[in-house]
C-alpha cells in the first residue's frame, strides 16, 4: 500500500510538456497521464486513474464542470456518513437513523487504538 502511494505522490509531482505542476500554474487536481505522455511511465499501463477508457474526452467543459461539482458533494456527504455513524457510536442516539444499528462505542475517542486488539488472543494487552 505505501508503495503505491509512494509511487501516486512521486508521479503527481513530475511536470511535462502536457502536464504542469500546480505550483508552476498547472490546475490543481489534474493528474498527469499514466499512458500517452512520451515521457510516460517506463513499461506499459493499460489505463489511467481518471476515466481509464476515455469516455469524457468529447465531453463539454460544461459539463465535466457539473460533474466536478457532483462529486466534490458526494465526497462531502460520504464524509458526513462517516461522521454520522461515528457520532451513534459515541453518543448511542444522537443520530435517529442509525438507532441500534451500529453497536455503542465505549473505548477512548481520541485514541481509538489504544487497546492492543491484534494481541488480544495471545494474552497481550
Amino acid at each position: 500500500i505505501f508503495g503505491v502511494i509512494f509511487f501516486l505522490e512521486f508521479w503527481s509531482e513530475l511536470s511535462s510538456d502536457e502536464h504542469t505542476h500546480y505550483m508552476a500554474g498547472g490546475k490543481p487536481g489534474d493528474f498527469p497521464d499514466l499512458v500517452g505522455a512520451k515521457d510516460g511511465i517506463p513499461h506499459p499501463v493499460p489505463f489511467n486513474l481518471y476515466d481509464p477508457f476515455g469516455l469524457s474526452k468529447k465531453m463539454t467543459e460544461e459539463k465535466k464542470a457539473t460533474r466536478l461539482v457532483a462529486e466534490i458533494n458526494n465526497g462531502r456527504l460520504a464524509m458526513l456518513g462517516i461522521i454520522a455513524f461515528l457520532s451513534e457510536q459515541v453518543a448511542p442516539g444522537s443520530v435517529p437513523l442509525l438507532k441500534g444499528v451500529v453497536p455503542a462505542y465505549d473505548g477512548e475517542v481520541m485514541a481509538p487504538f489504544v487497546k492492543n486488539y491484534l494481541g488480544e488472543a495471545w494474552g497481550m494487552q
